[in-house]
């Protein structure tokens, strides 16, 4: 008895969820209000519209997808828009700082926030490592290389899972942003504008110029006129197959991670509750619409196979014979990492103030400077952890952590959605000791209840753990068909079947259960179908990573764990609050029994 009580007590630790209430009282150390929707569509655009551009288009079209790198970016957007419908209506409901980590918090509990968070941590730090490590490159080829041939020649790392030389240029441009993120938000949002404007008029003139010098013929260049010895796959608009497609799609979601750094934005927004749901759209909007006509004039500009991986647009503008355009390209460049290089440290310290102000991790982090108003130590400590990644690291490693903990945030943010448009909001006190029959009736909800109860939010959640388990299922299956044998297809195959047939069914059951009435400023539409097509969509793509990405991610993830395992779990302040209740209630009902005998 007392070891079930025991794990019950663990559960519960592991499950209590963050009470969200409007704040009214006026905290000495709270964020200054002053962002509106030009700042927070400025900050998503500008954290997304960076390296996916000007480095990752002509990567994945050189060796991944080809000119199918356009469907790449479409299928990338598509998984990002229903992830970011789903984070609108979030940010909706609880618009304070902390993104997904403090959705999960409210929704889900602790133990799932406390993840999630750690993972949006690893995100946005790999992120900002690789955006410095990008525009160190882009600078340093610009100028020749010499911190290159400096390094590699006085200070080279023999290491094979390092990069080849410090790079101290990235280190010190991490840090510059770094004090202009913890100087102010105000100000670090004006540059940021600044920053994203002018990248937003050098895509314009990519776009114009790849217009004018696009040749149709370089989307279906037939397999004998590929040079030999260069790996262009089987010719034509797919020349590596729908599966690389598909793969490119999963290096294409990291160009457009960012969006949800206007989730983080929450005590330093203007009207959050409507400001953020219509920036993340805005932005996504913007994003999609970019990349797609960016991937295309690139590879209508010049064949697939001969893009340069580190820059691919001042080389194809050098061959054109185009130096003007080349230089302006290479500056929008720079000032567009700049801009995404701000978009990317700007909630890491954000995420640490919050996870810190709630007790699951150390207290100093939540600190906020009195003359800044931002958390000024997480923000140093942040740009330092990064700055050392992107100085010992290749960019092809970085890049490789960097989808995986957004992929995972975003479906936990989907199953959040799910949960809470399902949740009994009745006052209504069920008998715990009433053992509930659930018939077919109740599963189908064939007497067409309207309300939702604590019948149909039990059926719910059922199904949404079903759907889950299904969908990994379906996931690891499709993801491994390809490269299997015959006799294993077969097996696959019919685990692939069944799974659609599940996912289907419990969609349409949980399409038949009552929504909770609530009256938000956005909600996502076509619920469940977008949330559950989300979380199969984030899953897929999270298959499609290599092992040595789970292995890292992995190990990220225990350190995390033991973490909260001898901090968090036993300074966390909801913990705290129940603790209190607890004792509380039991010295009432001491006093109670004494004023009884006496």
């Amino acid at each position: 008895m007392s070891g079930s009580s025991s794990s019950e007590g663990i559960y519960q630790k592991l499950a209590r969820k963050k009470t969200y209430l409007e704040e009214t009282e006026v905290k000495k150390d709270k964020f200054k209000r002053v962002l509106n929707v030009y700042d927070l569509t400025a900050l998503g655009t500008g954290s997304t519209l960076g390296t996916g551009v000007y480095v990752l288009a002509g990567t994945v079209a050189k060796s991944v997808a080809g000119p199918a790198v356009v469907l790449s970016f479409i299928l990338a957007a598509t998984v990002s828009s229903f992830s970011g419908v789903c984070y609108a209506e979030f940010a909706g409901r609880v618009p304070k700082a902390g993104s997904a980590y403090i959705y999960s918090y409210v929704a889900v509990g602790e133990f799932i926030a406390f993840i999630i968070g750690w993972n949006l941590l690893l995100e946005h730090t790999i992120g900002t490592a690789a955006v410095a490590k990008a525009m160190s490159n882009y600078l340093d080829s610009l100028l020749g290389s010499p911190q290159r041939k400096f390094m590699e020649r006085n200070l080279p790392i023999h290491v094979d899972f390092l990069g080849e030389y410090p790079d101290v240029a990235s280190f010190l441009f991490i840090m510059t942003i770094a004090l202009v993120v913890a100087w102010g938000v105000r100000k670090s949002s004006s540059l940021n504008n600044l920053f994203t404007t002018l990248n937003l008029l050098t895509i314009f003139v990519v776009i114009v110029s790849g217009i004018y010098f696009a040749n149709m013929s370089n989307w279906f260049i037939p397999k004998s006129e590929i040079p030999a010895g260069v790996n262009g796959g089987n010719g034509g608009f797919l020349p590596f197959g729908w599966t690389g497609m598909v793969a490119g799609a999963a290096r294409c979601f990291y160009g457009f991670i960012g969006f949800d750094s206007i989730a983080s934005t929450g005590e330093e927004t203007k009207n959050p509750k409507k400001t953020i749901p219509l920036a993340i759209v805005l932005t996504l909007f913007f994003v999609t619409l970019a990349y797609s006509s960016v991937a295309s004039v690139l590879t209508l500009m010049w064949p697939y196979y001969d893009q340069d991986r580190d820059a691919p647009f001042p080389v194809i503008y050098e061959h054109l014979g185009l130096p003007v355009f080349k230089y302006l390209v290479t500056g929008g460049a720079i000032f567009a990492l700049f801009t995404t290089l701000i978009g990317c440290l700007f909630p890491i310290p954000r995420i640490l103030y919050a996870m810190s102000s709630d007790g699951l991790l150390f207290n100093f982090l939540s600190k906020i400077n009195e003359v800044t108003k931002t958390p000024f130590i997480a923000t140093i400590i942040c740009g330092i952890s990064a700055g050392l990644l992107s100085t010992i690291f290749n960019l092809d490693q970085l890049v490789d952590m960097a989808s995986i903990g957004t992929l995972q945030s975003y479906m936990i943010v989907c199953i959040c959605v799910l949960i809470l448009r399902y949740s009994d909001n009745t006052l209504v006190i069920r008998d715990l000791n009433k053992s509930e029959v659930y018939t077919i009736s109740t599963w189908l909800n064939l007497s067409n209840t309207k309300i939702t109860n604590t019948d149909t939010q039990f059926v719910s959640r059922v199904l949404i753990l079903i759907f889950s388990v299904t969908a990994s299922v379906f996931c690891i299956c499709v993801a491994s068909w390809e490269s299997s044998h015959e006799t294993v297809r077969w097996a696959l195959s019919i685990a692939i079947a069944v799974s659609i047939v599940i996912l289907l069914l419990t969609m349409f059951m949980l399409n038949r259960l009552p929504q909770a009435v609530e009256s938000l400023p956005f909600k996502v539409p076509l619920v469940p179908f977008v949330p559950c097509v989300s979380i199969i969509l984030n899953l897929y793509l999270m298959m499609e990573l290599s092992v040595k990405t789970w292995i890292r991610f992995g190990v990220w993830l225990v350190v995390g764990l033991l973490i909260y395992a001898f901090y968090g779990l036993h300074h966390s302040l909801e913990g705290i609050k129940n603790n209190n209740e607890k004792n509380e209630e039991n010295k009432q009902n001491i006093s109670e029994v004494i004023v009884t005998r006496f």
